[in-house]
């Protein structure tokens, strides 16, 4: 067989990346794979071997989904190459790389690997093991590109994640990852996740959070964060155990910007999706600092309004204005005290996610989404991973995406009016400034 592995090699490599035209590649694909897969079994060199398995995944990380038709010889190899490769780390992360791209290339169809994957999955990510010293950083990422590209959880899916509380132990470069793994899990079934794992994952975030970097914070917090998104009924008394510091942090005023956001958001969760939840914690709060609940409260609402420039992103800025706005209509002398720094958040919003039409010089609101759409791809854009697909649809149940920011402000200003009738109403509004009344104006035209 008369085959040029080098100059393949060299033009698959990452620095020839404008030189490789899939398009133009595609007619000699089938070939090109039945011949590197034959080379793959005939050479007996490891280092060979790992060339080949290199160029491999470059030819089905460039042609994506497209490898599908070809891949089933390669399939059914790769146990039997996994197994003469034991005493061979290197050869085997390579088996590990080959088969990221393997997955990503095959999309939910990989779920028929899953008997040959997850015991690899399992190996190369289980500290105990002496493998994992070369196999854990491309192990880590095979797991995630597994859950990414799962069409449901198996219970053996499942049972690697007894492999995590270690690794969170380790508090290594690989943590990152690590978080995205967990978040992985809740996407694909929370309950399920939950259920088995959230007592160990509470246990494991409240020894991380008192020895960890600024960054690592603020991804346990984001990991809280999409439970309470996915979960509102259930999250926050899975992770009651961390809302006590997070609260503590926006009262006391967390320094840094980035981490505010995060409690912010998480808090912010809590009070719009579970209020019972949220009066309960409150109730806590104030017999641990030894406040009065609504003085407690009313420190709570004043730091938010000052600190909502720490919020940069659109979605927890849109949350801050609900969250705020939910505790409308009130004849508590607190929360009427607070109400101009309400109005405050709920403009800012306003302006953050309305859109005006130029026909019609009305608002919209260009967050609401209101059905799943597949999204149009280019021919150079990869298709939608299944966890894509699953953020769309958790993004339909989520207050962010489905209520109008300017309905539940005109909404929560007449229930309000309607509490404490026109005059009382209208020496509320007097508080708030007289150009954030006209903004608020022109943005509630129509109803």
């Amino acid at each position: 067989m008369v085959f040029n592995l080098q100059f393949f090699f060299n033009y698959c490599s990452p620095v020839d990346d404008f030189e490789f035209r899939t398009d133009q590649f595609l007619p000699y694909l089938e070939s090109m794979f039945t011949l590197l897969f034959q080379l793959l079994q005939e050479v007996t060199e490891c280092d060979t071997k790992m060339h080949v398995l290199h160029v491999l995944s470059c030819v089905i990380e460039r042609v994506n989904i497209q490898i599908r038709p070809y891949v089933g010889c390669l399939v059914q190899y790769l146990p039997l190459l996994w197994k003469q490769s034991e005493e061979h780390n290197m050869l085997r992360c390579a088996i590990l790389t080959t088969l990221i791209h393997l997955i990503q290339g095959l999309g939910a169809e990989s779920k028929n690997l899953y008997p040959f994957l997850l015991p690899i999955i399992q190996l190369s990510t289980d500290v105990s093991q002496p493998p994992h010293v070369y196999l854990l950083e491309d192990g880590l990422e095979l797991w995630l590109v597994t859950l990414e590209n799962s069409p449901c959880l198996t219970p053996e899916l499942l049972r690697i994640f007894q492999n995590m509380s270690a690794l969170l132990e380790l508090s290594s470069e690989n943590l990152r990852t690590c978080f995205k793994i967990i978040n992985a899990y809740i996407f694909l079934s929370s309950s399920e996740f939950l259920q088995v794992y959230s007592g160990d994952l509470c246990q494991s975030f409240c020894e991380l959070l008192k020895d960890i970097t600024t960054e690592g914070q603020v991804q346990v917090l984001k990991v809280v964060e999409n439970v309470l998104k996915v979960n509102p009924a259930l999250g926050p008394q899975m992770f009651q155990p961390l809302l006590p510091s997070v609260f503590r942090g926006i009262i006391e005023g967390e320094r840094y910007p980035v981490v505010m956001s995060t409690y912010l958001g998480v808090i912010g969760r809590v009070l719009l999706q579970n209020a019972s939840f949220f009066s309960l914690l409150l109730s806590q709060m104030a017999c641990e600092c030894g406040q009065e609940l609504d003085q407690l409260l009313g420190n709570m609402i004043e730091m938010w309004v000052d600190r909502m420039d720490n919020i940069t992103q659109p979605e927890r800025r849109k949350l801050s204005a609900l969250a705020l706005l939910s505790l409308l209509p009130s004849d508590n002398s607190v929360i009427q005290d607070k109400f101009c720094g309400i109005i405050n958040i709920s403009v800012e919003g306003l302006h953050d996610v309305m859109t005006e039409d130029p026909e019609t010089r009305t608002y919209k609101d260009c967050m609401l989404m209101s059905h799943f759409e597949e999204p149009k791809m280019t021919e150079d854009e990869e298709p939608p991973t299944e966890q894509d697909k699953r953020k769309k649809t958790l993004a339909l149940k989520d207050p962010v995406h489905t209520v109008s920011l300017q309905q539940f402000v005109y909404e929560k200003l007449k229930a309000q009016q309607e509490l404490l009738g026109e005059q009382a109403f209208q020496a509320l509004m007097e508080t708030v400034d007289t150009e954030i009344v006209t903004q608020l104006q022109e943005f509630l035209q129509g109803f």
